[in-house]
């Protein structure tokens, strides 16, 4: 029983963050209510039906897998770099990893405010620079914009957690192999290209698998912060089509419905991860 007692605290907020929730999507996706919420009709599989007959969702198909695909490249990229260089610093090497670790200490939100700001087309400082090099920057009105700046602003948040990773992943690279690649001539970049960089496959992975679900769910805060969706729903993801349609539109069985979708397209980029990725690591 000891073992049952000592797991049960985290059991017990599985069911109640996730099983139920998840439930309860399922249970009302099958539902549709009527405007006053007063009471509910069975539809069955109506809400699915609808949803892949409306152009806009499957369009927030195309635009979550080039947003998601974006994000974690250019986060898990950028912390790489990071990390190998702040691994090769002698000197002062405190002091760079914790700047480079303190943006993850900021909320998504907090994060797609202060883009925002910078980005304003009327008191942007960024925007102000863009204009004097003859850049007319407004991401309310260009679509192409809009899905740079919250890939940008999402990346950025990103970075410091994958940069820890990588750097731990860095350190614990044996020295010994390192230093043999050296001895027989093997310059810095093709060390790290054929040997740091393979056994660092399974920090990679992780964060792989880590970062497409932050890109799925967790950059809601910073569309709704900077862009809301727009413009003409250019950066509306799955997640925030969920948030739009169940309770700015309050259609909460077409919103239900988009949660069952979203949780299963995860659960498959998440085993396809697993099954065909997986098999590249060199643990």
């Amino acid at each position: 029983m000891l073992p049952l007692l000592l797991i049960l605290p985290q059991l017990l907020v599985s069911l109640l963050f996730f099983f139920w929730p998840a439930a309860q999507a399922i249970y009302q996706s099958a539902y549709i209510p009527d405007p006053f919420g007063l009471k509910t009709q069975f539809v069955g599989w109506e809400n699915f039906e609808f949803l892949f007959g409306d152009r806009y969702y499957l369009e927030s198909f195309k635009t979550t897998a080039i947003f998601s695909i974006l994000v974690t490249v250019l986060s898990m990229s950028i912390a790489l770099w990071l990390a190998v260089m702040a691994d090769r610093i002698i000197k002062g090497s405190g002091v760079y990893r914790t700047l480079l670790v303190w943006p993850y200490a900021v909320a998504p939100a907090v994060a797609g405010i202060l883009w925002l700001f910078m980005f304003s087309p009327g008191i942007g400082l960024i925007t102000w620079y863009l204009d004097q090099i003859g850049v007319d920057w407004n991401h309310s009105l260009n679509s192409g914009q809009a899905t740079g700046l919250v890939v940008v602003a999402s990346a950025w948040g990103r970075i410091s957690y994958n940069f820890l990773f990588f750097l731990a992943g860095l350190q614990a690279v044996p020295r010994s192999v390192i230093e043999a690649a050296a001895i027989d001539g093997a310059r810095y970049w093709r060390r790290f290209w054929t040997i740091v960089f393979p056994l660092l496959s399974p920090t990679t992975f992780f964060l792989l698998v880590v970062n497409v679900v932050y890109a799925f769910f967790e950059t809601f805060g910073v569309i709704h912060m900077i862009t809301a969706g727009g413009p003409q729903q250019a950066t509306t993801t799955l997640v925030y089509k969920v948030y739009a349609d169940g309770f700015v539109g309050q259609d909460l069985g077409s919103s239900a419905a988009q949660s069952v979708v979203l949780l299963l397209v995860v659960g498959l980029l998440t085993i396809i991860q697993f099954k065909f990725i997986e098999r590249r690591v060199h643990y």
